[in-house]
């Protein structure tokens, strides 16, 4: 009797328990469900489409509004991005063509392209250096050879900013010793002053490397400038530039530079929407007068 109450008390406690159905039970080999990772491979395949529509969805609306109007349509703007344009020749390819044809400007703005793909902004310059030398009326190369010689110059002076700056940091106790003889007699820390040595030449090498780089800049827009007489647009990055470098390196000689840009492009282009601030400029730049002696 007792074995069969136990029976039927394990039977009336089954019955009560709910069932779970058979295809919740299934799992996957690997511990996913199969139906949710196929859902989310198919999503994934239908975001790339997405991503590439809203690519040309957007460049097509920057070329109705007129967006960046300097560019030529959607062949840049799909340049930019990397979508269609391929990279063109390698480096490797361009250096065999100039080791086969050295006297030919192809190879040369080749290789440049080749680096500028790679970022390399020096290798880049030194390229189209050696192509505009025999290339000397392509002034679109002028023009990019002037941009890349800039951005570097500008690349130097933010590093020259934060190299001085460390060299202020390396040694922080200069700042507490006290004046006079007594910090002559201190002296001191000789291990900051051998890290601010070192922090002080990598600044002054940085600083060489920044002027080199805007005058090169200035000599290159100068040259188009020769080229090009008519480009108003030329001028005005010429005075821009000579400013800039003048700023920098206070050499009195970018100022002149500068002013004779800059009033050029006024006689070319008078009726610009920035010729007020352009005069402004001059105006600022050009030497105060010298007082008559007496």
């Amino acid at each position: 009797m007792a074995r069969a109450a136990v029976k039927a008390k394990q039977a009336r406690a089954a019955a009560a328990k709910p069932k779970t159905p058979a295809r919740a039970r299934r799992h996957h080999k690997s511990g996913g469900n199969p139906t949710q990772q196929l859902f989310f491979s198919r999503l994934r395949r239908k975001a790339k489409f997405a991503y590439f529509l809203l690519a040309i969805l957007f460049a097509v609306t920057f070329a109705f509004l007129g967006v960046g109007s300097g560019s030529n349509g959607l062949s840049d703007l799909f340049t930019n991005i990397n979508i269609f344009h391929s990279s063109g020749t390698s480096v490797s390819s361009a250096q065999k063509e100039i080791q086969k044809n050295p006297g030919a400007a192809k190879g040369y703005r080749d290789l440049a392209t080749a680096y500028e793909g790679k970022a390399d902004t020096p290798a880049a310059i030194t390229a189209l250096q050696q192509y505009t030398a025999i290339a000397k009326k392509d002034g679109k190369a002028l023009t990019e050879l002037a941009g890349l010689q800039l951005s570097q110059a500008t690349d130097f002076q933010n590093q020259y900013g934060n190299a001085y700056q460390n060299q202020q940091l390396v040694s922080p106790s200069t700042n507490f010793l006290p004046r006079g003889k007594l910090g002559t007699a201190l002296g001191t820390n000789p291990i900051e002053q051998a890290q601010s040595s070192l922090a002080g030449q990598a600044a002054s090498n940085l600083g060489q490397k920044m002027s080199i780089s805007y005058a090169d800049a200035v000599a290159t827009y100068q040259q188009l400038t020769k080229l090009q007489p008519g480009n108003a647009n030329a001028q005005f990055q010429l005075g821009n530039t000579a400013q800039t470098a003048a700023q920098v390196t206070g050499s009195p000689t970018f100022n002149l530079t500068a002013i004779a840009a800059y009033k050029a492009y006024l006689k070319l282009n008078p009726d610009a929407s920035t010729a007020t601030q352009v005069r402004q400029l001059i105006k600022a730049l050009e030497p105060a007068p010298t007082k008559p002696k007496k």
